[in-house]
């Protein structure tokens, strides 16, 4: 998809640490209103992300990454690329158990918010649900 054979730093940063540390041709993250496609020498931007799906192009013949996420933020800066999100899953690792549990956990933080018996951020447990939602789309269930 790429072809432009120039490369920038790409970073995909989680609370836990890097989760993606190298070079690429092409970054598509899921922006709030949509997918970012950003390629070398892209202009400065910071924006917020939703939970989606972010692939990485590294260029030549390797394999497209793709990683399901959580909300976060991105910023490119100076052919530098960093997404910090607060959660990076390989898709080729997902662990569907563990995308069933947050799923289940995020409905009933929901359903406790709307019967009032939570005051946790709506906000925050939609992106939770949706990440768990994305993870399991990602993986193919």
């Amino acid at each position: 998809m790429p072809g432009t054979g120039k490369k920038f730093d790409v970073s995909l940063v989680t609370p836990e640490g890097s989760v993606y540390e190298d070079q690429a041709e092409l970054i598509i993250v899921p922006g709030q209103i949509g997918e970012i496609g950003v390629l070398a020498r892209h202009a400065p931007l910071i924006a917020t992300l939703k939970a989606g799906r972010l692939r990485i192009y590294p260029g030549g013949n390797a394999e497209v990454l793709q990683f399901a996420t959580g909300p976060g933020f991105f910023q490119v800066l100076h052919d530098r690329a960093i997404a910090l999100v607060d959660d990076a899953v390989d898709a080729r690792h997902i662990d569907l158990d563990r995308a069933r549990r947050q799923l289940e956990e995020a409905q009933a933080e929901l359903e406790a918010i709307d019967s009032g018996s939570s005051t946790a951020d709506r906000w925050q447990a939609e992106q939770r649900l949706r990440h768990a939602e994305n993870q399991l789309t990602v993986s193919g269930q």
